[in-house]
C-alpha cells in the first residue's frame, strides 16, 4: 500500500478476530513506529506489547472507551520517558508521531487498530501506570489495540479548505 493511500484510507477499527498477529509482523510494526521523527533525535518512547488476556480485560477498568480490549488479540502501549534527553519536553509530540506511524503500519499490513488516548487524563494515566507497572518517569500516551479486522469502513474525506491559510491567517 502506498503511503498516501494508507493515510487517506486508515480508519479506527474496534472489532478483531481472535487470531493473533505474528511476532515478526509486530516487530515490523514497532520498527515503523520507531522510524518516526523526534525533537533532537531523542527517541523518548517505550512500547509495551500486550497479549495477556487478563491484562487486556482490565483496561476498561480505567478507560471508558476501551470496551473492545477484552476481545482484542493484542495491544501496544505507547509510552514516553518524561526525563529523556537534553532538549526535554517533547515526548508527547515524539510519541504521537510514533503512534501515528504505528497506526499507519497496522493499516498497511491489512490489520485494524484504534488509538485510545490515555495522557493527559490523570485517572487514565494512573490506571495505566498501575496495570502496566510503569516506572515513575514513564508516561502512557495511548493504547493501540489491533488485530485482523472484523469490520471495514470506507475512506472518509476530511479535507476542509476553510482550515487552510496561506502565508498569514
Amino acid at each position: 500500500m502506498e503511503a498516501i493511500e494508507a493515510i487517506l484510507t486508515r480508519r479506527s477499527i474496534r472489532k478483531y478476530s481472535k487470531e493473533p498477529v505474528q511476532a515478526k509482523t509486530i516487530d515490523e510494526l514497532l520498527k515503523a513506529a520507531m522510524s518516526a521523527p523526534t525533537a533532537g533525535n531523542e527517541r523518548p518512547w517505550h512500547f509495551i506489547v500486550v497479549d495477556d488476556r487478563k491484562i487486556l480485560e482490565h483496561v476498561p477498568d480505567f478507560h471508558p472507551y476501551a470496551s473492545m480490549m477484552p476481545d482484542a488479540p493484542q495491544a501496544i502501549v505507547v509510552c514516553g520517558n518524561s526525563t529523556a534527553g537534553k532538549i526535554g519536553g517533547f515526548w508527547v509530540q515524539d510519541c504521537s508521531a510514533a503512534a501515528e506511524n504505528l497506526l499507519l503500519a497496522i493499516h498497511a499490513r491489512g490489520l485494524g487498530g484504534v488509538w485510545l488516548g490515555v495522557f493527559p487524563l490523570e485517572t487514565r494515566v494512573e490506571g495505566a501506570k498501575k496495570l502496566f507497572n510503569l516506572p515513575e518517569n514513564i508516561i502512557p500516551l495511548c493504547i493501540i489495540p489491533f488485530g485482523y479486522p472484523l469490520e471495514t469502513k470506507p475512506a472518509k474525506d476530511t479535507f476542509e479548505k476553510t482550515m487552510v491559510h496561506k502565508n498569514v491567517w
